[in-house]
């Protein structure tokens, strides 16, 4: 197995997955992780991974071009069965996912961070999005570690005893609405006029309604508590 892991920390995952079991398993051959810094894959000379969002909301959104170049160029050189990425409104991790994620051969995993990413990633890019609870963290990258972890123990061969591991034991309640930044149309992607038309209570019923609309169709028990 093989495991890319994109971030802007990288400094945060190495002690993670250089000790323990996964330490081990990688010096047996079971699998390769790879770290790679999203920085590097910025043009400009402040390695800039992150901008303004359209339509005047708080807080950064990273941005699409240097995750496009490393994705694109990873999947270049390998097949990939899974690119993942950790988001809050993802999908729910639990045991039954890291067992179908370690049956797989190549994994990417994207760190989120800040407001997130330009949604552009997450609807050209990304074949899954993981969530490991409903909090939100400063960065996807222990996220990352903790799939990776509960991924590496359960490989055959990766802890002494293998049956062990089989036996092992929001604000609002709306999930938050797509986010995009610059540039606004990138490789035929565009971002939604209305967030360029300046109107922002027009703005403002769009991310509400997109926010329910995800929250129903991704989260729908959400929308159940009182």
């Amino acid at each position: 197995m093989r495991i890319d892991i994109i971030t802007l920390l990288p400094k945060l995952l190495d002690g993670a997955l250089s000790e323990s079991i996964i330490k081990r398993a990688q010096n047996k051959g079971l699998v390769e992780i790879h770290i790679h810094n999203l920085r590097d894959y910025c043009e400009d000379k402040h390695r800039t991974a992150d901008d303004y969002p359209f339509g005047g909301e708080a807080g950064m959104v990273m941005k699409v071009e240097p995750i496009y170049k490393i994705i694109t160029r990873l999947k270049s050189e390998r097949e990939y069965d899974e690119v993942i990425y950790t988001s809050p409104d993802g999908v729910t991790y639990n045991q039954q996912e890291a067992n179908r994620l370690s049956t797989l051969e190549n994994l990417i995993i994207l760190c989120g961070h800040y407001k997130g990413v330009d949604y552009r990633v997450r609807e050209h890019l990304i074949t899954r999005e993981i969530s490991i609870g409903d909090y939100v963290l400063t960065g996807g990258e222990l996220a990352a570690a903790i799939i990776a972890d509960s991924v590496v123990r359960i490989l055959p061969g990766a802890i002494g005893d293998e049956c062990s591991a089989l036996t092992d034991s929001f604000q609002d309640n709306l999930l938050a609405p797509p986010v995009y930044t610059r540039p606004a149309e990138f490789n035929g992607w565009r971002v939604p006029d209305v967030l360029l038309s300046g109107n922002f209570a027009e703005i403002s019923k769009w991310q509400e309604d997109q926010a329910y609309e995800r929250t129903r169709r991704l989260r729908p028990d959400l929308l159940e508590i009182k």
